[in-house]
């Protein structure tokens, strides 16, 4: 029987260009060569896509791709693939539109779907579906920036122009601080802020607005922090549990891939039940923003109330041999290859 040809891209044009290097390869380089022809590609920050000739390097955070030749024809070059595996986290790669394409050229992909991906992509808009699903989560604002303007979008969806320091007074009216900041679509803690004050708050705002005109602002949440990955089109089984200790304030980008401080606990200490009913919810939330094949779904739990918090939904999660995603699965009896061999089976 002839290998199935499997293209992995990775790369991409977001705040996450780097990561997704280490996990795009990773993921290259573990498939069953016994089964599969594997043609890696690399889209650099610019958009450029290129074929990787050699990518045995063993690549860290930081590293530049090397061993790369420019696609001259890049619908042609993927109509020759039987399944493609995107590795592309953040814009332009975990948010819907690389998917678009693959849509458009009827090859099958890994992942979740257009709408899946947009959605969990966006955390204004994934909130609002886990408002919908009854999933309990922080409480929460979200507003916009519109040139030198800022607008808020109450409940209901209306929307007032406020002035920035306007803005943070009506915030501060409806939560409590210490107040989180986020860009409603960026990835790896990307833009984020902890704001113990309102002075803080209007600082962090403008400073997220660099990444995104959508920003959420969220109360912060007393809790364990505790991973769950998702496996499944229709049939979603879910992991066992991990559990974050952040070497920092919180989980920023530093904390996860360059503070060796930063631990991981597999499986997680929580009890049983509090256990099971995690992964449960993880299966829920899942399903709510119509998801396909893989996620890692992301926790704040608090055993001395049992109150599970929904953080967010990762549709492609970071893919090193040491990430939470494969590293809970492995836990859970599912070796790394044999994971990639499931989510390609999946995608056909």
């Amino acid at each position: 029987m002839s290998k199935i040809k499997v293209g992995v891209i990775f790369g991409g044009m977001s705040t996450e260009h780097d990561v997704s290097i280490v996990s795009g390869t990773s993921v290259a380089k573990n498939l069953y060569i016994n089964k599969y022809n594997v043609f890696p590609i690399y889209i650099d920050s610019d958009g450029k896509w290129y074929k990787c000739i050699d990518i045995s390097k063993k690549y860290q955070v930081g590293d530049s791709i090397e061993n790369i030749e420019i696609i001259d024809n890049i619908i042609e070059y993927l109509k020759k693939l039987d399944v493609i595996f995107p590795v592309l986290h953040g814009l332009y790669g975990e948010d819907g539109t690389i998917q678009g394409l693959f849509e458009l050229l009827k090859i099958p992909y890994v992942g979740c779907k257009v709408l899946g991906s947009s959605v969990a992509m966006d955390k204004v808009y994934a909130k609002i579906v886990f408002d919908k699903a009854k999933i309990k989560q922080a409480n929460y604002e979200y507003i916009r920036k519109d040139n030198s303007e800022y607008i808020y979008v109450d409940s209901e969806f209306n929307e007032k122009r406020y002035k920035l320091k306007d803005i943070c007074k009506e915030i501060e009216k409806n939560l409590k601080f210490p107040l989180f900041v986020k860009p409603s679509n960026s990835g790896s803690s990307v833009g984020i802020n902890k704001a113990n004050n309102i002075e803080e708050l209007e600082d962090y705002i403008e400073y997220a607005s660099k990444y995104d005109k959508k920003i959420l602002i969220e109360e912060n949440i007393i809790g364990k922090e505790i991973e769950c990955s998702v496996l499944g089109n229709e049939d979603v089984i879910a992991s066992c549990l991990g559990e974050i200790t952040p070497a920092e304030n919180f989980y920023t980008f530093d904390a996860k891939y360059k503070n060796v401080e930063s631990k991981l606990t597999i499986p997680a200490n929580i009890n049983d039940e509090l256990s099971n009913k995690v992964r449960n919810t993880a299966i829920k939330a899942f399903k709510a923003i119509d998801g396909k094949g893989f996620a890692r779904v992301d926790f704040f739990v608090n055993e001395e109330t049992n109150d599970i918090y929904i953080n967010e939904i990762n549709t492609l999660p970071g893919f090193t041999e040491i990430s939470m995603y494969p590293k809970l699965w492995k836990q859970s009896g599912l070796e790394y290859s044999d994971l990639l061999d499931k989510l390609i089976n999946l995608a056909l």
